[in-house]
């Protein structure tokens, strides 16, 4: 399909919107690194700009350049046709300009209504007005239609919930343009529904919104223009009626491309991790989050377990891994009972978990990458409270050249990397303690289609090589990459279960989903 490649988002046609926010000739340096070479990128009123791109491509870098947390090294921003510098978050809110993140930044200590208005609280003759602030929030919540009440605690919410909360704050500032940074990558199906329409509802009112996301079929819903980054330039733009699932991914990785297919030329041992009667309590402490489920997993075999949100993926994964305790039944790994081992001992006994929130659960912040991703595997190189330095940095520099992190050296901020990359640092972290069963859940949240593909292929060749993998997910395209078995997870139970050939159709059918078309 033809489609035009230029070097701006160009204002053509009878039906395109006016230009309310531009950038022109934006470069972003770091370093020595480049993340932006020149970008030029137009955001029309009341329109949906979706920016595509790989992980590092430069997205992340624009939209913080826009919505005023960085600044450019060089090149300008017209806002209205004038030019414009954002000094801080605050100054381009007062611009009318709001970015939801990619990764939270919610204070998981206070309530949903203080995270909404922290900053910008609601003031009354007495102070900070918090029953109008309270008002608000479950406002926002039914406008979302998320049964979430304002006083609860952020951190105890799923991960889902708090990517509600942060777009409620984001919502709450009434703003003209509207920056989403993967606003759906922890979001049930019902809700990304929901988000769509309040999408609709804004851009009727004139909002601008710009929009990135790696779920590329879902944003080919809301698109009204599609931009591609690639190594920091823009490599194509289209209006929506231009551009196909096939366009956007031959201009950002190519042509020919796919997520793999499960690995053969190898053959199965005998069955790494056993599930016997697994029951676990539900977050809220009523009931089971998974009731009597029985699952074998063979050694060099790879498993997807399929569900929707509050199928049991999430509660199974974590109570196999140690994190929370059984109410009935027994963990085998390699025949042998686990059940009563903490996570250290499961870690040290061969199997590990690549858990769902990286920045929560994966990742130290004030680390370095190298840091990073030693740490599971600290036992190693550390001998009576003293370190082997330079076991340390042989164990660092495998990992980084096996899952193929994209760093300026292992003493880089982790902060410093792109999404995928932080993902890959937590599964090599978890490889570089040289498990014989790992465990995934949701690994590709968060990352582009190319790291996708990446983290598959790891995978793929640690199966060949003896290893049992289990990975969990929401994406059903996922399912029918490098899956040997594929297993649809229903209120807590195996509902089904699949080989590789099968169809979307028949797994979400499986699931309790339809197939939308």
């Amino acid at each position: 399909m033809a489609a035009p490649v230029t070097a701006q988002t160009p204002n053509t046609g009878s039906g395109t919107a006016e230009v309310v926010l531009a950038a022109r000739n934006v470069a972003k340096n770091f370093g020595a690194v480049q993340a932006l070479k020149g970008v030029n990128f137009d955001v029309h009123r009341g329109k949906v700009t979706t920016l595509f791109g790989e992980n590092g491509a430069g997205k992340s870098t624009l939209m913080k350049i826009l919505s005023g947390v960085q600044l450019p090294s060089s090149g300008e921003m017209l806002l209205d046709g004038k030019p414009v510098s954002f000094t801080s978050t605050v100054d381009a809110r007062e611009h009318g300009i709001s970015i939801i993140h990619q990764e939270l930044s919610l204070a998981p200590n206070m309530n949903v209504r203080d995270n909404i208005f922290m900053g910008r609280e609601i003031m009354g003759r007495a102070g900070v007005d918090f029953a109008e602030e309270e008002r608000q929030a479950r406002a926002l919540m039914k406008e979302l239609e998320e049964d979430i009440d304002p006083l609860t605690r952020v951190e105890d919410l799923r991960l889902g919930q708090q990517q509600i909360v942060e777009i409620a704050r984001a919502l709450s500032v009434k703003s003209r343009i509207l920056i989403m940074d993967e606003p759906t990558s922890a979001l049930s199906a019902s809700e990304v529904e929901v988000l769509f329409k309040v999408i609709g509802d804004l851009k009727a009112r004139g909002v601008s919104i710009v929009y990135i996301s790696h779920h590329l079929e879902e944003a080919l819903t809301i698109t009204d223009h599609a931009v591609v980054l690639r190594d920091g330039e823009m490599t194509a733009y289209a209006p929506r009626a231009e551009i196909d699932l096939e366009w956007i991914v031959r201009n950002m990785v190519g042509e020919n491309f796919d997520l793999g297919s499960p690995p053969t030329g190898h053959e199965f041992g005998a069955p790494a991790l056993t599930l016997e009667n697994l029951s676990v309590p539900a977050n809220t402490g009523i009931g089971n989050a998974v009731n009597g489920l029985n699952l074998s997993v063979k050694a060099g075999e790879i498993v997807c377990i399929y569900g929707l949100m509050g199928a049991g993926r999430t509660e199974m994964m974590e109570c196999v891994a140690g994190r929370t305790r059984a109410s009935d039944g027994r963990i085998l790994l390699h025949g042998e009972d686990v059940s009563e081992l903490t996570i250290a001992e499961r870690i040290e006994a061969g199997l590990v978990l690549v858990p769902e929130d990286r920045q929560r659960d994966g990742l130290v912040q004030t680390m370095s990458v190298g840091r990073n991703l030693s740490l599971a595997s600290i036992g190693n190189f550390t001998r009576a409270f003293l370190t082997n330095l330079r076991a340390e940095a042989s164990i660092i520099e495998r990992s980084i050249r096996e899952v193929t992190v994209k760093t300026d050296g292992p003493d880089a901020p982790i902060g410093s990397l792109s999404g995928g990359n932080q993902q890959k640092v937590v599964i090599g972290k978890m490889l570089a303690t040289s498990p014989s069963v790992v465990l995934l859940d949701e690994p590709s949240r968060g990352i582009d289609i190319g790291a996708k593909a990446e983290v598959f292929r790891i995978l793929a060749d640690h199966a060949r090589d003896g290893m049992a993998v289990i990975y969990s997910t929401s994406e059903v395209g996922e399912c029918l990459a490098i899956a040997h078995r594929i297993i649809v997870m229903r209120r807590g139970q195996i509902a089904a279960e699949f080989t590789h050939d099968t169809t979307k159709e028949a797994i979400m059918a499986a699931s309790g989903e339809s197939l939308v078309a």
